[in-house]
């Protein structure tokens, strides 16, 4: 699968800054985080240097990957409050290629500290300096909310990647991220974009799954990933043994679904202005 990309289609921004995607929906439960740690573990196989950002104060990405909270000792939190640099805090994970800056729940706070501070919208975007020649991709897992950790994200991103679940409630909670990343392209990043959205949880035994892809690629057209991820079993066991799916069970359908998605992803991005 991997073979099949051409190296001209999957380069990073022509400065060499790395593409950062922000990987956002605000209702909980969607496969946000194990989208963001599957995803960063097939860009890596494909030879990109990848960072993820964990910036839910669950921690759920920095667990899934195997980091101890031991080993947290510069977190994102850190960036928020003008600590440390992401290249500073960016950890190794055993997954080649893989960097990861891990959460902490200190985030928690995040929010009632970032009103006062100032540029409390670009702290995240100022903290990402210093990343050119070191990543190709950076992931920012966000909360499953949209306050100001979400919205540092989204002022610091290039572009949204949506989880989005197969439910009755989906299109509804998908249109109000829309809106709210329409406001924050026209106050704050102009340049910022939904790249794609990537149904989640399908179930193909279902009938509600096939209307609810069906109404979400009728509203989003092309926008909508061709991929999607499963509902499987292992997928939903790889995180308690710190791994990402692709590295629990190779296999399985949930694996090899992303292993497709990343191929989506890659194909799209070549086609982003460089």
């Amino acid at each position: 699968m991997f073979a099949q990309i051409p190296a001209s289609m999957t380069r990073p921004k022509a400065d060499g800054a790395p593409r950062i995607i922000a990987v956002a929906n605000q209702k909980g439960g969607v496969g946000k985080t194990t989208t963001a740690i599957n995803l960063a573990t097939a860009l890596a196989a494909c030879d990109k240097r990848v960072l993820i950002i964990d910036i839910d104060s669950q921690g759920n990405a920095s667990t899934g990957l195997g980091i101890d909270r031991s080993a947290r000792s510069v977190t994102s939190y850190d960036l928020f409050v003008g600590r440390a640099k992401a290249g500073d805090a960016a950890i190794p994970t055993a997954i080649p290629n893989l960097s990861l800056v891990a959460s902490a729940v200190d985030l928690a706070g995040a929010e009632i500290e970032l009103v006062d501070m100032d540029r409390r919208e670009f702290r995240l975007k100022d903290a990402l300096g210093g990343l050119t020649g070191r990543f190709d991709y950076v992931l920012i897992d966000c909360p499953p909310a949209l306050g100001l950790t979400t919205l540092n994200a989204l002022v610091a991103a290039d572009a949204v990647l949506v989880p989005l679940q197969c439910e009755f409630y989906a299109l509804e909670g998908l249109s109000h991220l829309v809106r709210t990343i329409e406001r924050v392209k026209r106050a704050f990043n102009p340049r910022l974009d939904i790249q794609g959205v990537v149904l989640t949880m399908y179930d193909k035994r279902n009938n509600l799954s096939d209307q609810v892809a069906a109404d979400v690629r009728a509203h989003f057209g092309e926008k909508v990933y061709r991929t999607m991820i499963p509902r499987n079993v292992r997928v939903s066991e790889a995180p308690s043994f710190g791994k990402p799916v692709l590295l629990y069970d190779m296999a399985c359908r949930g694996s090899q679904a992303y292993i497709h998605l990343a191929g989506e992803v890659l194909k799209r991005e070549g086609r982003v202005p460089a």
